[in-house]
């Protein structure tokens, strides 16, 4: 009877390990795959400060309103991801130029680099929206020494314009990103908090970032 009771219980052992594991994979697949349908489809912004002075921060957003103003026209017949770069690729120079202009007209003449680069970025809640954790594509604008605090949005689809006008979020992302996706972001099927830390510990286990 001993040795039943014991293969018994070694069997429910094994069955919950089982069940853990089945669990931990497909919240893991769950979450990596929603991660990367994400930076599949958006274009970060990520304008990084000369400094942590306070004037170099507040002309940090003199540049990136500038950046961004400029950017908004080259993106105007984008529809994804693929299209948005394509358009901003060959005017790199003249977006970084719209951003040393803006900085003149404080006094300064910090040189502004404009490039577009792979990266890792947190997890960041703007006004509206949120994003999760991962490696995305990015438009990146330094300043100067670039080693002031970040500006981190997205240029396209144009969130970061959304964020600071009247047009919603889900105006913004119409086209681009899926009803779900939206939904995720902007916390509209609720526990968005949740399923973001679940896709950073996804990364954290598997070395994602």
């Amino acid at each position: 009877m001993k040795s039943t009771s014991a293969s018994s219980k070694l069997r429910l052992w094994e069955a919950a390990l089982l069940l853990a594991f089945g669990l931990t994979l497909t919240t893991g697949v769950w979450a990596g795959a929603s991660e990367s349908a994400l930076a599949d489809r958006v274009l970060r912004l990520h304008v990084v400060a000369n400094s942590d002075s306070d004037s170099d921060q507040a002309r940090k957003l003199l540049v990136r309103d500038a950046v961004l103003a400029q950017a908004s026209q080259l993106l105007e017949n984008a529809d994804d991801r693929g299209h948005a770069e394509a358009a901003l690729a060959p005017h790199l120079d003249e977006l970084a130029q719209a951003g040393a202009d803006a900085l003149a007209r404080t006094g300064r003449t910090d040189p502004v680099t404009v490039t577009l680069a792979d990266q890792w970025f947190p997890t960041k809640e703007y006004d509206g929206f949120s994003l999760p954790a991962g490696q995305y594509r990015a438009l990146r604008v330094t300043i100067g020494e670039g080693k002031g605090r970040n500006w981190w949005c997205v240029v396209f689809p144009p969130l970061c314009v959304a964020s600071v006008s009247e047009q919603s979020v889900e105006s913004a992302a119409e086209g681009v990103l899926s009803e779900d996706q939206v939904a995720l972001i902007t916390g509209q099927d609720g526990g968005y908090v949740l399923k973001f830390r679940l896709i950073e510990w996804w990364q954290e286990l598997t070395g994602g970032n």
